[in-house]
């Protein structure tokens, strides 16, 4: 007798909610390179960038914080990767 194959159900994702952007809600238009300790919210442990799925931000002030980040590399106010992650 052929066994019958029941196929599975997928579990079916809910969308996740949208965090709303920290930039807009404080309508903080600039983002200042030397502002040392607000930038640092937006890097990982290793040294990367967040995502904006991550931090929530939207696309036009992800745009302003990555360029405000990288400049403040390049003047070595904040490292470009840690010294020690192992």
């Amino acid at each position: 007798m052929p066994r019958i194959r029941r196929k599975k159900k997928k579990a079916k994702r809910l969308p996740s909610k949208k965090k709303p952007c920290k930039f807009c809600m404080t309508q903080i238009d600039v983002v200042d390179y030397k502002n040392h300790e607000l930038l640092v919210r937006f890097v990982n442990d290793r040294g990367k960038i967040a995502p904006r799925r991550i931090t929530g931000t939207c696309a036009h002030h992800q745009r302003i914080l990555v360029r405000a980040i990288k400049r403040a590399r390049y003047m070595a106010l904040l490292p470009f990767v840690r010294e020690h992650y192992r």
